[in-house]
């Protein structure tokens, strides 16, 4: 006859074996998911530049920020991951609005300010943090600090730190790099245009950061360059700026 604590022990084993295999799989959904929603991001970027390597940039440049403004290496890795999403709403917004050269039409602003409401829902549908976190930044990166964003008009600390962080390195990373309707500003002029939003278009704390620590970040933005991480280095929790070896 069996006895009752052999009989516990093995039922406790096969719990054991079950949550494993169930935290396995749950894993393996979320990158599964979390690649195809890059790879959407990946296409609404190749949509309004040459080139995708953008938005790896700004997973890095993002985290770096949060690591210098005191954010845990374990929040700062998700928003490494989910920063290169803000944009993926610009999958639906026309050629014709995006790629226009030259300045937009009232009408053709407002549409083009639809994708932060449409990256939002594609990516808020997930109840996965990570998509969550990527749906508020999609969401909210385009708010001001003096409450003249858009879609929502959020001013100050009520909007989330998450976009007000990718706010500021989406602005450098946007303007160093050549445009369809422009060419890249020099990485000084850059510096000096945000330095001229501190407190309006930015948060003044989280600016005034990243030009304090404008050098190493020019010196991982260019790193990033040279490496060009995969999409398996950029979610790889091992990899972090901290951590990795450039």
């Amino acid at each position: 006859m069996t006895s009752p604590n052999r009989f516990d022990d093995a039922a406790h084993a096969q719990m054991e074996c079950f949550l494993r295999d169930f935290g396995q799989m749950y894993q393996e959904v979320a990158r599964a998911h979390h690649e195809t929603l890059f790879r959407l991001a990946l296409a609404a970027e190749y949509r309004d530049s040459d080139t995708g390597e953008h938005i790896v940039r700004l997973g890095y440049l993002a985290e770096a920020l949060a690591l210098t403004l005191g954010k845990s290496t374990r929040w700062a890795a998700m928003l490494r991951k989910a920063a290169p999403m803000h944009d993926v709403g610009k999958i639906g917004i026309p050629d014709k609005v995006l790629q226009k050269q030259g300045p937009l039409d009232a009408e053709e602003r407002a549409t083009m300010n639809r994708h932060a409401g449409i990256g939002a829902e594609i990516l808020g549908r997930s109840r996965i943090p990570l998509f969550r976190m990527a749906s508020e930044v999609a969401l909210s990166h385009h708010e001001r600090w003096d409450g003249k964003g858009y879609p929502e008009g959020l001013a100050g600390e009520a909007i989330p730190l998450s976009g007000r962080i990718v706010a500021v390195v989406d602005f450098f990373d946007a303007l160093t790099m050549d445009r369809c309707y422009r060419a890249a500003f020099p990485d000084d002029k850059a510096l000096e245009m945000m330095r001229a939003e501190c407190g309006r278009a930015f948060d003044p704390r989280i600016a005034q950061a990243f030009l304090d620590q404008a050098p190493r970040m020019l010196a991982l933005r260019d790193a990033v360059n040279r490496r060009r991480p995969s999409f398996a280095e950029l979610v790889d929790d091992s990899a972090s700026t901290e951590t990795a070896s450039y």
